[in-house]
């Protein structure tokens, strides 16, 4: 079976002598001596002053909306995971949609301004398959309208932007660390900030509120990360450069392989180094795609329609017109993606996809 991805897992015995040092110890969570040393190699990898590893990608978007004090209407996207809207949902936000531009499929900068009103507080940005968003204008309305910004980068992990960390914009970035995502820890996820004094907060709602033994600083619950996890995180860092690289040759194939077709790709922002997270193509309709996914079944081979529907289509959203995120998430498909895609599989994939297979 060939699926969207699959999991890189480190040769086994380099994760059992990491875990090892847990078992030797018996300290097994709480932020153990693993945890504490896979966020400072995290810091040095991704060129990051803080990080805090939290307990998955969706509670690291619930914990940098409470820390931020998000409330009332929030801007956000059509085009994402489920997880960007529900997070707001969830933390009492109302999210207003603004569509995308068709070829980043980012949020739509030009659109922002005209959504915003007086009951905005914040701006919830998803950097869509680790495409960076117009970062610069988003910030720049931010200022201008006093209001923070958070982005979902989920799938960014090692993206840089103009020289620098796609990280270092917005006032939080959140990360996925899922088994599925390009670095991982099994399950898992972390926030990045500059500000330390929200750092501080964010610590201290994923470990209840604790401030120390006996005391508390206020209203937290549990969204720490097990030493287990955290074995799995430093065994797999060291090999992510080697997975980028083969993921991207994997991409290239297929670009070369779907060039003059009918397929579109998604267009990378210009200054982006790029860390090949997915590979999201556009047939030239939704019964295209179901007969392309249908006849790649027949040869066990799964696709993932990712992102479908549109978020403005969920049943606990107030009803918002987004036509070109409703579109394109009709049409768009992830292909099969991993560092160990042979390319017999890719060209196969492709043939079927062109209706040549």
């Amino acid at each position: 079976m060939i699926n969207v991805t699959r999991t890189f897992l480190p040769p086994i015995d380099e994760y059992m002598n990491c875990l090892s040092r847990s078992w030797n110890s018996r300290w097994l969570t709480n932020r153990g001596s693993l945890l504490l040393e896979l966020e400072e190699s995290l810091k040095g990898f991704l060129r990051v002053p803080n990080l805090l590893s939290v307990s998955n990608g969706t509670v690291a978007l619930q914990f940098a909306i409470r820390a931020l004090g998000l409330r009332d209407e929030v801007i956000t996207t059509p085009f994402s995971y489920v997880a960007t809207v529900s997070s707001l949902v969830w933390e009492g936000c109302e999210p207003v949609f603004v569509d995308i531009e068709p070829e980043t499929l980012t949020i739509d900068t030009t659109k922002i301004r005209s959504r915003i009103t007086e009951r905005t507080t914040g701006i919830l940005a998803t950097h869509v398959y680790g495409n960076p968003c117009f970062v610069e204008e988003i910030e720049a309305i931010a200022e201008e309208c006093g209001i923070s910004v958070i982005y979902d980068a989920a799938h960014c992990f090692g993206v840089d932007y103009k020289g620098k960390s796609i990280l270092e914009w917005g006032n939080i970035s959140t990360l996925s660390f899922h088994a599925t995502k390009l670095f991982h820890t099994g399950e898992g996820g972390a926030v990045v900030t500059k500000d330390e004094d929200l750092l501080k907060e964010m610590h201290y709602l994923h470990n209840f509120g604790h401030e120390g033994p006996d005391a508390f600083h206020g209203l937290g619950i549990n969204g720490k990360v097990s030493e287990l996890s955290a074995a799995m995180g430093l065994s797999i860092l060291p090999y992510v450069p080697q997975i980028i690289e083969r993921r991207k040759a994997v991409v290239e194939r297929y670009k070369s392989n779907l060039e003059n077709s009918e397929i579109k790709c998604q267009k990378i922002r210009t200054g982006t180094e790029w860390n090949y997270s997915y590979l999201p193509v556009i047939l030239p309709s939704e019964p295209d795609l179901t007969r392309s996914m249908s006849q790649l079944a027949a040869f066990d081979i799964h696709p993932r329609r990712y992102f479908y529907p549109s978020l403005n289509k969920l049943p606990y959203v107030v009803p918002q017109n987004c036509p070109i995120a409703e579109e394109v998430s009709q049409r768009i498909v992830c292909l099969p993606l991993f560092d160990t895609l042979d390319a017999d599989t890719v060209d196969q994939i492709c043939e079927i996809l062109v209706g040549k297979g």
